[in-house]
């Protein structure tokens, strides 16, 4: 058995050098620029490092953590010793989740060609890989991991290595029972191939096996008819199951002979499971399907605070990469915080604080060239400005010169709206949020030579508690850069009856967390029907300085559109954004339910007077786990998880529950005897099957009142009796983008990045609230 990478790794003469070896500078900053000896390992996954003096020391990453490779002076660093090194020896690697990046410098153009081309080769082969084939990778490393002294064998001492290393406490006699029954060389060594049998008989789920068999008449096959009732019965799939259990046996049956017969075997049932089309996320669901023709403030829309900010707001470096990454995390409302800098050039950072500083015109450049590349939708640019007018009318060049016609200037087809523009007529557009001199009635009638206009504060997020208030604090804003503002002004909000009596729908306001949170405990009702008509955006406290983030969901509840968090921090409450804008193609949109866009009488903290009130119910048996990572490398530490639901919408739909923990992982002592079928070691023989995956067959329920709203999280975590648990991994879906019936949950780490072949399977059902259920 080959790797999947073999067939390229054979004759590519880019992996070929990769695997030889080179020297690299790695770049940290204009001072630290350290050669390092870099080269491919055999499994065509890791590359590993080090440097000259280190002794045995090294560091390794893996190909599949790189998301991308730029070429020459793309990254701050680089940019700083452009004079020293040329663009053609340099590049950077960009890593997925929180990441930093890794900046390198060849010897020669033709090293850096070289690993340029041959790690996006390598990237594009891992990214195209199918299910199988991730899994015959993941075979392949695990076998080369164990196999310590590489010569292509894995003797019963390895094998007990490898066993600590994938997290499995077995008894060393079920261990050798398994390696004997897989040495049918009887040389005392596994091949790659024995290895393989010897991976089956270890990882062969029973869990998966007990339904296959529930629908399988004969115990080997399912039929047509047999994949047909299990998809119309189990998985929900109605009418469509006939058309679908065809589909399902094209696609995912890796036996010629099975498909043929118009039949599923177990393996093609676990690999269907294990898919995009049984996992929990409903893949239709996952593409652009929300109809996108709807004025702005009838959507979510994913929004940053403090966007230049990598870390602290106290401390922590301003970074045009910071842009890049909420950019590419789908967002489509970003912060500038700009200050006056020097030779007239604004400049980007946390005023009154040691945060670096970057130029503003650096930002906007970046801008211009990420703002499209994952949403087609518009991009809000949300100003915060601290610049005097002279700096106001570099800005607002600044924007004009390096955005072009991207930047919307001007109501579309030159008409005041009495309604917001939708996502659809803004397609490629930035929009500019900040302060303007008058309204778009005014901008045919006012004096063209007037340059500038005394206004309100130029800080959104300072407001006066009243319309009078505005006198005791002025500063000058320059005509150049208000007339940029079209569909977002910024204005101070007085309260729900001016703002319905007074403001336009281009008129709009930011509140701090707390405000808005009083906001909606106390006017909910009225919180949603603002929302409806204007675009709202909410930021964390100034006091939360180690840029920690606030619950969003209670600013949903109200309709909130720009709900800004500090993307750079993981945790719980980004795990909450990056769960609810995963839909509709991750385009940084997501259309409020109906309720909510129609100056509804909808209040969250009463749902069941809402008209047309149906609360579900929602069961969730969590069955398994698998491939759970090993958090504690100390010898001997073995995982004890256990998994939390935890539903998040209104106040009455806030619940957790949780399963039992599983000491040691399902640890080897517990043992079964069944039917083993699948992987042709004998004919229905009995043998004994070792169970490391945890098993927990428990059911948690829960009502949902409004499941238009309600986001459903799963948490692994290390139970730990003496301690707080630690955390394994996490999947966070919308409860409208769930496919009911058995399905996988593919567990994402802390940073919000895959966690290789780590999931939940559950069984999932949903049904409606009646009195009989109650």
């Amino acid at each position: 058995m080959d790797s999947p990478y073999s067939l390229l790794a054979q004759d590519d003469e880019d992996i070929q050098v990769m695997k030889a070896g080179a020297m690299l500078r790695k770049v940290k900053s204009r001072s630290w620029k350290k050669q390092r000896h870099f080269r491919l390992q055999d499994d065509g996954q890791t590359i590993w490092y080090k440097s000259r003096w280190a002794g045995t020391g090294h560091s390794t990453f893996s190909v599949g953590d790189i998301e991308a490779v730029r070429e020459g002076h793309q990254s701050e660093v680089l940019q700083s010793i452009a004079e020293e090194f040329p663009a053609d020896l340099c590049f950077t690697l960009v890593f997925r989740g929180r990441r930093g990046n890794l900046d390198l410098v060849a010897e020669s153009a033709s090293d850096a060609q070289a690993w340029i081309r041959g790690i996006r080769k390598l990237v594009q082969n891992t990214e195209s890989m199918d299910a199988k084939e991730r899994l015959d990778q993941w075979i392949w490393d695990w076998f080369q991991k164990a196999d310590k002294n590489k010569d292509g064998r894995m003797n019963f001492k390895e094998v007990r290595s490898l066993l600590k290393m994938m997290n499995v406490d077995m008894n060393e006699e079920y261990a050798l029972r398994l390696f004997t029954r897989a040495d049918k060389s009887e040389s005392g060594c596994l091949e790659i191939e024995e290895f393989v049998q010897f991976y089956k008989m270890l990882t062969q789920r029973e869990d998966v096996w007990n339904v296959f068999q529930n629908y399988s008449r004969d115990g080997q096959m399912l039929t047509l008819a047999e994949l047909e009732e299990f998809l119309r019965q189990e998985q929900q799939k109605g009418e469509e199951s006939q058309d679908h259990a065809h589909e399902l046996i094209v696609r995912f049956e890796p036996s010629e002979t099975a498909k043929k017969q118009g039949a599923m075997s177990i393996d093609g049932f676990q690999i269907y499971l294990v898919s995009s089309e049984g996992d929990i996320f409903d893949p239709q669901r996952l593409e652009l399907h929300q109809d996108m023709s709807q004025p702005l403030s009838h959507y979510f829309i994913c929004s940053s605070h403090n966007t230049y900010l990598m870390e602290d707001q106290l401390r922590g470096q301003s970074s045009q990469e910071a842009y890049i990454r909420a950019l590419k995390r789908g967002c489509r409302c970003v912060e500038v915080d700009c200050w006056d800098g020097p030779n007239g050039e604004p400049v980007v950072y946390h005023g009154h604080t040691f945060t670096s500083k970057i130029l503003f015109r650096d930002v906007i450049t970046t801008l211009g060239e990420y703002a499209f590349k994952v949403s087609e939708f518009p991009v809000v640019l949300s100003l915060e400005n601290h610049c005097s007018v002279e700096q106001q009318r570099v800005m607002a060049q600044l924007m004009d010169t390096i955005l072009g016609d991207t930047l919307l200037r001007a109501p579309l087809n030159g008409l005041v709206p009495q309604v917001l523009p939708s996502p659809l007529d803004l397609k490629g557009k930035i929009l500019l949020k900040a302060k303007k001199i008058g309204g778009l009635e005014e901008s045919d009638t006012l004096n063209d030579e007037v340059t500038d206009e005394v206004t309100d504060e130029v800080s959104d997020e300072d407001e006066p508690k009243s319309p009078s208030a505005e006198t005791l604090s002025k500063s000058k804003l320059s005509r150049e850069l208000s007339d940029l503002v079209v569909y977002c002004k910024s204005v101070h909000f007085y309260g729900f009856e001016y703002s319905c009596q007074h403001s336009k729908c281009y008129e709009m306001s930011s509140f701090s967390e707390s405000k808005a949170r009083k906001l909606a405990k106390e006017k909910g009702m009225e919180f949603v029907q603002h929302n409806s008509r204007h675009l709202s955006r909410v930021y964390p406290s100034g006091m939360r300085t180690d840029s920690s983030n606030y619950n969003p969901q209670e600013l949903w509840n109200v309709g909130c559109q720009m709900v800004a968090l500090n993307v750079q921090t993981a945790g719980l409450e980004m795990d909450l954004n990056d769960g609810l804008f995963h839909q509709n193609g991750c385009c940084g949109y997501v259309l409020k339910p109906d309720f909510m866009r129609n100056d509804s009488s909808f209040d969250p903290e009463r749902p069941e007077e809402r008209e047309g009130y149906k609360p579900l119910r929602l069961s969730i048996q969590v069955i398994s786990g698998q491939q759970l990572p090993k958090l504690n490398q100390k010898e001997g530490s073995i995982v004890d998880p256990l998994v939390r639901v935890e539903i998040y919408g209104v106040s009455k739909d806030q619940a957790k529950q949780e399963t039992s923990y599983i000491h040691n992982n399902g640890e080897g002592t517990v043992y079964m005897t069944w039917q083993y079928r699948s992987i042709g070691i004998g004919k229905s023989s009995d043998m004994i099957y070792i169970c490391f995956n945890p098993l927990w067959n428990e059911t948690l329920n829960f009502i949902i009142h409004v499941p238009e709203l309600a986001l459903v999280r799963f948490v692994v975590e290390d139970y730990d009796k003496a301690s707080r648990n630690d955390f394994v991994g996490q999947f966070t879906v919308p409860f409208t983008c769930i496919q009911p019936g058995y399905r996988h949950i593919h567990l994402l780490s802390k940073d919000g990045t895959a966690l290789p072949l780590s999931s939940l399977f559950v069984n999932i059902k949903i049904s409606e609230l009646t009195t009989e259920t109650e």
